[in-house]
């Protein structure tokens, strides 16, 4: 079992920036692939990065490439996603996820564990 804890979300401006943390305990955490997901209302989830844990490679949907950057801590147990040129449209709620595979991540039923997620918003 893994279990994850996101913070960082809050309110913030169109153009800022914001860092959200996941944080893992239970198992080595090196050892899985963690990805960020996001779901507005009414939408359905949507990928937003990854960083595979065989190489450290990360991939990145296109509504956020350029803007966000995912790395992880090994040491600390802890994935990040920085997001920065936050835009009103990336407004949504922010899920950390593990999974044991070793694939690339984008795909929500590769991951077996979940945060409960963060929420982000974007003013104008």
């Amino acid at each position: 079992q893994v279990r994850l804890v996101e913070s960082g979300g809050g309110l913030v401006q169109a153009g800022g920036s914001l860092r959200l943390s996941c944080a893992a305990s239970g198992r080595t955490f090196s050892g899985y692939t963690m990805g960020w997901f996001r779901q507005a209302p009414g939408k359905e989830r949507e990928f937003v990065a990854s960083v595979r844990r065989s190489d450290g490679n990360t991939f990145y949907g296109d509504s956020v490439k350029g803007r966000f950057t995912i790395f992880r801590d090994n040491a600390k147990n802890t994935v990040y996603l920085q997001m920065n040129s936050l835009k009103r449209e990336d407004t949504a709620v922010y899920y950390c996820a593990a999974s044991a595979l070793g694939w690339v991540g984008i795909s929500a039923r590769e991951y077996a564990y979940w945060g409960q997620g963060t929420q982000v918003t974007v003013s104008s």
